[in-house]
């Protein structure tokens, strides 16, 4: 491992690895198809990154997070690694430029959506590269068993006929045992290895409270519980609607959704991270890169779908190994939210063709024609023009994509992309009668590096200031050099796009296969079911139910749920339990304590009295303040 650890700390600057990485790198080192479960923001990237170093040629590491793909390369070159990455939404050129780099550059790195991997482009190319390793980001989604089953996922295994030799590393931070089975399967690993540690959590306490009044319980424990916390809801426009009411009682919160600009979301979460918002309200798309450690609550005030995104965003909560909590407000009307969301699921199949013949219209597709064609896309235009119901409409494209039809990509910020194409020599031989050409030409050679090599990502406005322009004036200067075949500019936009992965077809002959639906509905159903099961069980404690459903039958009672708590308190005769209250209050009455002080001021440390104590804690009736002492709720 002396050559790993090496690279790690010439390149990543860390003494060591994390437990299981060193294992999940020495196995790929060794050149076996390894499966990795390691939890979010466990350290995933390290896994292939390191050994691929070690190695001689390009590692391809497949994701369908085009954000985290973006991410991970500015990383990689900011650590001076080459990398690129090729997905849905660049220019031919664009991709021709990145896989040619590839092929006669020496780029460690390529990251690829599933989605571009049986392009003939793509396969082209990928004959003339030296691959190393082959990893696989998210690789739940190629179990039709997995809670985000992909199609695309699939071809992976089809490439691996072009790269005899290479090993697969699969990774994923949550997936039960037959969705570990079938990754390996589906993959072709030439033997089973699996590295994996315990989902448990010893120091995270699962709570469901049932309430009908979740505002007001949600503020009562950010009030009890000092610290950072997350609450998720389902809806962008509930997102605000909660941080406007916190902000009201004096909690500092903002809130975040997938249709904010990159820009808005990056100052967003850092002042999250930093501490300048205590509470950050957001949809499920709040995810990717937290790796904040002192989250003391993650509250859901909304029921998730499936215990798999539940387990993965009650996971950001205690990551410093600290006490902390993951709390589910649920009341008998979510089961009936949460039922409604299988129709709009999964619309009738008539209404997928439907909206598949209108968006071909609405695109002005011909039929025979569209393969591999991009088009902005605006669903909410395409919905009011046909006056369709929106979340039916997105769900019935999502259907067409799992059949193969089409692929509607998420709502990305795509920045400006500029590169030179004439050849250096022959620019400084160029002359022109525009001087904020030249200057513009000139600005963008000391702003941004590698521009005859590759697409580089530019900001307008900040070339703007450099140049005491507008960014309208930037935008038509590179408008003019591009037509002046100086350059080829890529405007930045912020709008998803539908690539046709078939030519258009006859609505007729549109087939809507079991497996794409009713196979799908069904493990949906499903899943909703055990979520509801979760929330409304009484008599059994939580942490052994999450671990039982990722497979874990060997778990013992957490002691700290609510159910343990509450069997605890059980235990306790009501005569105890209301002695032991009095004696808290009296202890706390004129000023607040640190447990350990209170626990000697109460002379016992017995599992009934903590236990009694953490039940005033979740009750209200004490609060833990930010100076680690419990002090009585007023």
């Amino acid at each position: 491992m002396d050559k790993y650890t090496s690279i790690l700390q010439q390149y990543w600057g860390y003494d060591d690895f994390r437990p299981l990485q060193g294992d999940i790198i020495r196995s790929v080192g060794e050149g076996h198809d390894t499966l990795g479960l390691m939890p979010t923001g466990g350290g995933k990237s390290i896994t292939f990154q390191v050994p691929a170093m070690a190695m001689d040629g390009i590692c391809i590491v497949v994701t369908p997070l085009i954000a985290l793909m973006k991410d991970q390369v500015d990383n990689l070159r900011a650590r001076g690694i080459k990398a690129a990455a090729v997905y849905s939404g660049m220019t031919r050129n664009e991709i021709l430029v990145a896989l040619d780099n590839c092929v006669l550059g020496d780029y460690k790195f390529l990251y690829v959506s599933p989605e571009r991997l049986a392009t003939e482009i793509f396969l082209t190319k990928l004959k003339q590269m030296n691959v190393c390793l082959l990893a696989v980001d998210e690789s739940h989604c190629i179990s039709q068993w997995g809670y985000d089953f992909r199609p695309s996922y699939l071809k992976i295994a089809d490439i691996r006929e072009f790269l005899p030799g290479v090993p697969v590393l699969a990774l994923t931070a949550t997936a039960t045992k037959d969705v570990v089975d079938d990754i390996q399967n589906q993959l072709k690993f030439k033997k089973k290895c699996v590295f994996k540690k315990s989902f448990e959590r010893k120091n995270i306490a699962y709570v469901v409270r049932d309430t009908e009044d979740k505002m007001g319980q949600m503020l009562k424990i950010l009030d009890s519980v000092p610290g950072t916390s997350i609450v998720y809801v389902r809806s962008r426009q509930k997102t605000k609607e909660v941080s406007d009411i916190l902000n009201v009682q004096g909690i500092s919160a903002n809130y975040y959704h997938a249709g904010l600009s990159n820009d808005t979301k990056d100052v967003r979460q850092q002042a999250w991270k930093s501490g300048e918002t205590r509470v950050i309200v957001a949809t499920n798309a709040f995810g990717m890169g937290i790796d904040k450690p002192d989250v003391r609550t993650v509250i859901h005030l909304d029921l998730p779908d499936k215990l798999e995104a539940y387990f993965q965003e009650a996971g950001r909560a205690g990551r410093d190994g600290e006490k902390a909590y993951a709390i589910l407000l649920y009341n008998k009307s979510d089961n009936a939210k949460l039922k409604k969301r299988i129709p709009d699921n999964f619309p009738e199949k008539d209404f997928v063709k439907r909206i598949y013949e209108a968006v071909c219209n609405y695109l002005q597709v011909a039929e025979g024609s569209g393969l591999d064609c991009s088009y902005d896309f605006s669903l909410g235009q395409f919905c009011s023009a046909f006056k369709f119901p929106m979340l039916p409409a997105y769900s019935a494209l999502k259907i067409l994509q799992q059949c193969g039809y089409l692929e509607l990509t998420d709502d990305e910020d795509n920045k400006s992309r500029v590169m030179f194409i004439v050849k250096r020599d022959d620019l400084y031989g160029l002359t022109s009668h525009n001087n904020d050409q030249d200057e513009l030409m000139k600005v963008l050679l000391r702003s941004y590096t590698g521009l005859f090599s590759e697409y580089a990502y530019i900001d307008e406005v900040l070339l703007g200031k450099r140049l005491n322009l507008t960014r309208d004036e930037v935008y038509n200067g590179l408008v003019a050099l591009a037509k002046n075949r100086i350059i080829s500019y890529v405007p930045g936009k912020k709008i998803p796009l539908i690539i046709f992965t078939q030519p258009r077809m006859d609505v007729s002959r549109i087939v809507i296969t079991k497996e794409s639906y009713d196979s799908r509905k069904k493990r949906f159903e499903d899943k909703i079911a055990k979520v509801t099961a979760y929330a409304s069980e009484q008599n059994l404690c939580r942490s052994r139910m999450l671990l039982h459903y990722f497979g874990e039958d060997d778990s013992h009672n957490c002691g700290c749920c609510d159910y343990c708590l509450s069997n605890n308190q059980r235990s306790v005769s009501y005569s105890e339990l209301h002695e032991i209250k009095e004696r808290v209050f009296d202890a706390l009455y004129s000023s607040p304590m640190s447990m350990p002080d209170l626990l000697a001021w109460l002379k016992g440390d017995d599992e009934h009295t903590i236990s009694v104590i953490r039940l005033m804690q979740d009750n209200g009736d004490l609060e833990m303040r930010e100076d680690g002492r419990l002090a009585v709720v007023k």
